[in-house]
């Protein structure tokens, strides 16, 4: 069984305003690495219709790009994609799964039959699969800005609190800093 691991950009103050965070080589690195390591994305309708609408664009090379950059698309155009939705279901961008019903029992499947773990990229989504204990580990990359507004990291809130061991604290030279926890239980 593969490790769903939320991965997201947040401000000081927990906004996750896509355009609040530092777009740089190194950021598009680490996140390609990590994508890299990771058998399948997951998503909810909302950031799957956010990447869809740019990222197959800068893949194909319609959109003029830097390096880094492109490698992400490229990488992302072949990873497997799965979209929680209860308001779509054709997904048409290449490799994408629609994940319906059972929100618990879709995506234990998709974990157990995915053994390099799956990328959680969704904020409100990651709120509900934390609530179902879903979530085994998580990677935030923390940007030196405070934003002042939302959307906030679990801003649906959880019936209690999240206890998490520190894996690892990684500072980037942009002034950011990768926070990778995994879960230490209830």
């Amino acid at each position: 069984m593969g490790l769903l691991t939320f991965s997201l950009n947040l401000t000081l103050d927990g906004c996750t305003d896509h355009q609040e965070g530092i777009a740089d080589d190194e950021t598009h690195g680490f996140f390609t690495r990590l994508m890299d390591e990771s058998g399948a994305m997951l998503w909810g309708r909302v950031t799957y219709e956010m990447m869809e609408s740019y990222w197959p664009a800068v893949a194909r090379g319609d959109v003029q790009a830097a390096p880094a950059v492109r490698e992400w698309a490229v990488k992302l155009e072949a990873k497997p994609k799965y979209v929680v939705s209860s308001t779509r279901t054709d997904f048409p961008w290449t490799g994408s799964h629609h994940i319906a019903g059972d929100l618990r029992a879709g995506v234990q499947l998709l974990k157990d039959a995915t053994p390099a773990g799956v990328l959680l990229g969704s904020g409100q989504l990651a709120t509900v699969l934390d609530r179902l204990d879903l979530i085994d580990e998580y990677q935030f990359m923390v940007h030196p800005r405070i934003a002042g507004h939302g959307p906030t990291l679990y801003q649906g809130g959880l019936a209690q609190t999240r206890r998490l061991k520190l894996v690892s604290a990684t500072p980037l030279s942009n002034g950011a800093v990768v926070m990778h926890y995994r879960r230490a239980g209830g």
